[in-house]
Parts: structure tokens; C-alpha cells; sequence
């Protein structure tokens, strides 16, 4: 025994450098995937007797979101393109969360007949409508064109989810206090309204759609806030962070994520559990009863670029949104 012990004595001692570099490094990596996960949603909030409808609910932040909304209690509609998954994702809430009041309703952001179609549906089957998340998106895809021939990236991370809310929003006012959530990004730091050339085609470039959709998104919960005023229906727009999620497929194959010399790297990067916290933040956290028309991230308010702040490019981008969706 006495061997074994001088053994280790030896060892340690012959690698004291190597051993304290690996303990500190472990203990870096640890401290930065904890600062890399972000913030939590801390509210213990209810939702029971309330109904919550998120786009894109079958997949990534908007999955789990609709999860931990389904553990609250609440009536949770997923409204999704691919029915398949969505029925899929469905199933698993159920199971997860012991709400069986789960269900799916087909939603193509990317036609504004669908989503004219899905509020119609709401608006007839529903009995309320308490919390809108805002949360499906394309990121960086070719030059598409929606059904209505708007440039894709544009159509559905804004104008499709645009109208979808002017569509629904006397629901939500019946229902009040009420929410409605945008799932915006970073990107929108660097982007602008190319009311010269809204759909880019005389250059584009997918990042420069993506940070105009995106910045849109801050723009849109902003000008929403101002005309709600006094409806009791709150906004909230959001940065959840650098996620580990399909939305990334336009840029990085799938099979990249799989990469095994990738695995210290996709460490860091958030999970969709971890990506959703602000979203579900911005749902149900009681602080956030008396505020509106503010951006989030890492469960906290945070101050968007200043282009996101400019309320005559948020008036105009309103009318000219109106306009494209046939809403005057």
C-alpha cells in the first residue's frame, strides 16, 4: 500500500505544472460555458386557464419554449409549416410536461393566404388568446421568394408574422393583459431598411436580408408598443443568443454540428433549452407586467442599436408593411 502511495506522491509531484494547468482550464472552460449558457427565466408563474400561441413550434427555442409554457398550464397551439414534426413535437410536450392540451395548427409564414387562414382558425376556435410568440424564422437562405413574391427572409421573418398579429390583435385585447413576443437577433445591430429596395434585388446578399428582417422585427415591437398603449397587450422583442438549432442551415451543413472536432466548440454554444429562457422570460415574468415595447437578451433588458430606436423608420416601416400585406 505503502507503494502506491509514494506513487502517487511521485506522479504528482513530476506533473504539478501539467495537473495545475488542467485543473485551471477545466475549471475556464467550465466558468465560460456557464457565462455562455446565459440567463434563466426565474418565474415560477402559472398560466392555467391561458392560451399561448408560438410560430415554428416544432423545432429548437420555439420546442422548448412551448414546453416549458406547457408545464405552467397554459393552452399551447403550435403553429407550424411541417405538420409531421409539429404532430411529433406535440407528443413529446405531452408526454413532458402532463398537459395534454397541446395542439397543432398549420401555419406557412411564408403565404399570407396560410396565415390569414390559421387566424381565422384562432379566431373561431379559440375563446382567447393570451401570449403570441413570435418565434419562426429563416436565417441566410438563397434568394427565395414567398408565395406572395416578397424576398423570403423578409416575408417571413417579419411580414408574415406582421400580419399574422394585426390579424389576432383584437383577440388579444379581448384577452388582456395580454403579450405578444418577437424572437428578433444581434444581427439587427447591423441592419437597415432598404425602403429603396425592400427585397434587395438590385444586390442581394443574404446577411444583409437577415439583419433587415431582424432589425425589423426590434422596429415593429417598438411601433406595436406605441399603438397598444393603454390595450393592456405588452411586446417584448428578444436576443436568445447563439443557439444549437437548425435555424443555422442555410450557413452550416447539419452534419457540421455532429463534427467531433467540434465538440469543445459546440460546447460553448447554447442549447436550445438555454436559447429559449428568454423568450419564456419575456412571457410569463411578472417584472415585465408594466413594460412594453423593450428588448431582451439573456433575461434582461439590454439597449438595441440605435436604428432600432428611430420611430419615424418604425412609422414608416409599419405603412409600408401594411400596404404589402393588404392590411389598408
Amino acid at each position: 500500500m505503502q507503494h502506491y502511495v509514494e506513487a502517487a506522491r511521485d506522479f504528482v509531484e513530476a506533473h504539478a505544472i501539467g495537473l495545475t494547468v488542467a485543473v485551471v482550464t477545466g475549471a475556464s472552460l467550465l466558468a465560460l460555458r456557464r457565462w455562455m449558457a446565459g440567463g434563466v427565466c426565474r418565474s415560477k408563474a402559472r398560466l392555467d386557464g391561458k392560451t399561448v400561441l408560438i410560430t415554428g413550434a416544432n423545432t429548437g427555442i420555439g420546442k422548448e419554449t412551448a414546453l416549458d409554457l406547457a408545464r405552467r398550464g397554459a393552452r399551447v397551439i403550435l403553429a407550424c409549416r411541417d405538420l409531421t414534426k409539429a404532430h411529433m413535437a406535440a407528443n413529446y410536450i405531452r408526454q413532458q410536461s402532463g398537459n395534454s392540451n397541446v395542439v397543432v395548427k398549420r401555419l406557412d409564414l411564408a403565404s399570407l393566404q396560410s396565415v390569414r387562414d390559421l387566424a381565422k382558425d384562432v379566431l373561431i376556435n379559440e375563446d382567447r388568446l393570451d401570449i403570441l410568440i413570435n418565434n419562426a424564422g429563416l436565417m441566410m437562405c438563397p434568394k427565395w421568394k414567398t408565395d406572395d413574391g416578397f424576398e423570403m427572409q423578409f416575408g417571413v421573418n417579419h411580414l408574415g408574422h406582421f400580419l399574422l398579429t394585426n390579424l389576432l390583435i383584437d383577440m388579444l385585447k379581448k384577452s388582456a393583459p395580454s403579450r405578444v413576443v418577437i424572437v428578433s437577433s444581434l444581427a439587427h445591430e447591423k441592419g437597415r431598411i432598404h425602403f429603396e429596395d425592400i427585397h434587395l434585388d438590385l444586390d442581394y446578399q443574404p446577411v444583409v436580408s437577415y439583419r433587415q428582417s431582424k432589425l425589423a422585427n426590434v422596429l415593429f415591437c417598438r411601433e406595436l408598443a406605441i399603438r397598444m398603449k393603454g390595450t393592456g397587450v405588452n411586446t417584448y422583442c428578444l436576443h436568445p443568443g447563439v443557439v444549437r438549432t437548425e435555424l443555422g442551415r442555410h450557413t452550416f451543413p447539419t452534419s457540421l454540428w455532429k463534427n467531433p472536432l467540434l465538440c469543445p466548440f459546440l460546447m460553448m454554444i447554447k442549447s436550445p433549452r438555454e436559447g429559449a429562457q428568454t423568450s419564456i422570460f419575456c412571457a410569463v415574468d411578472e417584472s415585465l407586467a408594466n413594460v412594453t415595447g423593450l428588448y431582451y437578451s439573456d433575461c434582461a433588458l439590454k439597449t438595441p442599436a440605435p436604428a432600432a430606436m428611430d420611430d419615424s423608420v418604425a412609422k414608416r416601416l409599419w405603412a409600408l408593411s401594411s400596404s404589402m400585406v393588404g392590411l389598408v
